[in-house]
């Protein structure tokens, strides 16, 4: 026998009758038909669009989609204790961290934190660093070059705007 169109059937048990729907009391699904008694869903067309819920379940269904996200992205952090590699007198810039390891090529910022006794003398150059840092390299006999911010704090805008404003 070949495979042909007209040879071709459905497995057993893969077709299903179609459910008769009121057709009789007898049938067992007649009279409403399986759709309970009265309201929306029981009639046609009422079992789509009702998905109206609280306030809360629709928002927490929600992917969040809203906030800020700075494409800068945040400062690698360097513990101070991981200084200790550099010499005495040495510079600590981007380039140094990057050789020595200490923060990703693709870094774009450092900050140095921690609370470590330095006894080092060192110079930090173009590296954030936390008030206790910046004491801590001072203290030591070291050296700090600013970063410069490249856009002034709103405090400093606002400060800006009223001088302007009075002279």
């Amino acid at each position: 026998m070949s495979l042909s169109m007209n040879t071709l059937a459905a497995g057993k048990g893969t077709k299903k009758p179609k459910r008769r729907l009121g057709r009789g009391q007898s049938s067992g699904r007649g009279k409403t038909a399986g759709r309970g008694t009265k309201g929306q869903r029981a009639r046609s067309g009422g079992k789509s669009k009702l998905a109206l819920r609280g306030m809360r379940q629709n928002i927490l269904s929600f992917p969040k989609s809203r906030g800020f996200q700075s494409l800068e992205g945040s400062a690698a952090t360097v513990r101070l204790e991981a200084l200790d590699v550099f010499g005495v007198g040495s510079t600590i810039n981007m380039k140094s961290l990057r050789q020595k390891g200490l923060i990703k090529r693709s870094d774009r910022k450092a900050k140095i934190v921690g609370t470590f006794e330095l006894k080092k003398k060192l110079i930090i150059d173009g590296i954030q660093l936390s008030k206790t840092v910046e004491q801590i390299i001072l203290k030591a006999g070291g050296e700090i070059k600013k970063v410069k911010n490249k856009k002034p704090s709103r405090d400093k805008k606002a400060a800006a705007r009223k001088t302007a404003k009075h002279s």
